[in-house]
């Protein structure tokens, strides 16, 4: 993969930052597709802050609300603002403290979502992973276990529902095959 991150970093260097001063790039695919461990690979080889929308998914039916709070952090990194908005407390299954995000040269996103047409204008590059349903759900349910797996259908749903609407793989402008 370590090829991939390579060919991403230096893609992302040639692009312009259309997100006020900051070059985003998002890292979107469905879940277990490999996506967090792309991302901090990116972020070690570019010296980058990723934002994670683990932090902005309000519960396990929060898909759309989590692009709806991205769209405005970055809509205010586009005119050189701070950022803002609630994390998800997992733990207590409520809104948890204020996450905060400073226009920076560079900013990975990663999750499903970050990819979303109302988020495109703001990405400088959009990279979609991809990898066959066995290989995601083995690797999302070894990752998070018994957290995830009586949720594992309701995900689903909602990713194939926002994907099969925005279109996110074939809008990508990079694509990674990951299994």
């Amino acid at each position: 993969m370590s090829n991939a991150v390579d060919h991403v970093a230096e893609t992302l260097m040639l692009r312009e930052p259309v997100c006020g001063r900051t070059r985003v790039v998002a890292v979107d695919g469905r879940s277990g597709a490999g996506k967090t461990e792309f991302a901090h690979q990116l972020a070690n080889r570019l010296d980058a802050p990723i934002l994670s929308l683990e932090d902005l998914y309000p519960g396990w039916n929060g898909l759309e609300a989590a692009v709806h709070s991205l769209r405005g952090i970055l809509a205010a990194l586009a005119v050189d603002d701070l950022g803002t908005a609630r994390r998800w407390d997992w733990a207590d299954d409520r809104p948890g403290e204020l996450l905060t995000v400073t226009p920076s040269p560079l900013l990975i996103i990663d999750g499903v979502g970050s990819g979303a047409a109302r988020i495109r204008p703001f990405l400088s590059l959009l990279v979609w992973l991809q990898a066959d349903d066995a290989t995601r759900k083995s690797r999302a349910l070894e990752r998070d276990g018994a957290t995830y797996a009586p949720w594992w259908e309701t995900w689903a749903a909602q990713e194939h529902e926002h994907l099969v609407r925005e279109q996110t793989a074939s809008a990508a402008d990079i694509v990674i095959r990951t299994d």
